[in-house]
């Protein structure tokens, strides 16, 4: 059992997360390469622990829980064992005014997971949107916001205790600077381990996450991000792990992800793939383009199954029905592993040869 399972394993009465038994056999199918393509032979989650991770999972919404083949999808274990609220648990829904914390729709999602027995991430503490006006219309003194930011940090981890915290959400633009945020300009760069303090406070056993896009492969952000993480180390502020999003485009999969996991390890923390989706630019995509959508989930994926402290893989939701990507870029889309219909494309195989490449 790699070493960094234990803390899950200990925690289990809060995550239930379930023993490898409990899952159907990951080697009595045929590889999903041999089989028809419409036939769901190998569940992602199966797969996933097949490969020694924790889990494959997927964000999910409060509003989509109402649909009901969606909502079968997403309850299967076999397919999915970690859930990420997409907005329940932001500052937005969760302390809508100072000192009134709402929980209810991250109560929802945290109950799905603890029903269905999977892990849930939370997400998350501090980033720099969704915010509610009376953080954002507000001149912040440095001792004020400060107060804010444990305030808010300690009350929502002390709310979903025993979880996986993205604590920090992107704090870096993509040339590696700073962000120049609330948080940076009322608090420079404090605000980071003042909130993985207070995290850490309300919660000894969780698991304390940064969270960043475009550092899935090396390059200027990723080496600020690692410079973050070794001086946080050094300092002694709590950190567990970074979450490296992956967001990327079909065709575009950055070639040395392996080895940029392997560097965020070698500081001494874990790191998971948090957000994955592969978006084709234009629209509609070609049976060329699926096909290297397919190879590009698989080489994002194997890259995480061949990092032992990689601990496993969530995509940003997994149909292109409540996809983000279309609202976000427009004439850009069908980047999740299911298409609208809730049907696998070959996005899926990719995702379970991923896997297999560790066994």
């Amino acid at each position: 059992m790699p070493s960094w399972a234990l803390f899950y394993l200990l925690a289990g009465a809060i995550l239930q997360v379930p023993s490898a038994s409990a899952l159907p056999p990951p080697h009595t199918v045929p590889n999903a390469r041999d089989v028809n393509e419409n036939a769901v032979v190998v569940g992602l989650n199966v797969a996933a622990r097949a490969a020694d991770k924790l889990y494959f999972g997927t964000a999910t919404d409060n509003s989509e829980l109402n649909d009901t083949q969606y909502f079968a999808l997403l309850d299967d274990i076999r397919l999915f064992g970690q859930l990420t609220p997409r907005k329940g648990m932001k500052w937005l829904e969760t302390e809508p005014e100072r000192g009134v914390f709402t929980f209810a729709q991250g109560d929802q999602i945290a109950e799905l997971a603890r029903r269905s027995g999977k892990v849930l991430r939370g997400h998350n503490c501090v980033w720099y949107n969704s915010l509610p006006t009376w953080v954002t219309n507000t001149t912040w003194t440095a001792p004020e916001l400060t107060e804010v930011v444990q305030e808010h940090c300690f009350n929502i981890v002390k709310h979903w205790q025993g979880q996986i915290w993205d604590v920090i959400n992107e704090p870096f633009n993509d040339d590696g600077t700073w962000r120049e945020t609330l948080w940076y300009n009322t608090l420079n760069t404090t605000y980071i381990p003042l909130a993985l303090h207070a995290a850490r406070q309300a919660d000894p056993h969780a698991k304390l996450y940064i969270n960043e896009y475009n550092i899935t492969g090396t390059g200027a952000k990723a080496t600020s991000m690692k410079k973050l993480v070794r001086d946080l180390k050094r300092a002694g502020v709590p950190l567990d792990g970074v979450g490296v999003q992956a967001h990327e485009i079909v065709g575009e999969v950055p070639s040395d992800i392996q080895r940029n996991l392997e560097e965020f390890v070698a500081l001494g923390v874990e790191v998971a793939i948090t957000e994955l989706d592969v978006r084709f630019f234009t629209l509609p995509p070609t049976e060329a383009g699926l096909e290297q959508q397919r190879k590009d989930y698989e080489t994002i994926v194997g890259a995480c199954a061949a990092v032992e402290k990689c601990v496993g893989v969530t995509v940003w939701d997994f149909t292109d029905k409540y996809s983000w990507i279309p609202g976000t870029f427009p004439g850009s889309g069908d980047a999740c592993p299911w298409d609208e219909n809730l049907k696998e494309k070959p996005a899926y195989y990719g995702i379970v040869d991923g896997f297999e490449r560790r066994q």
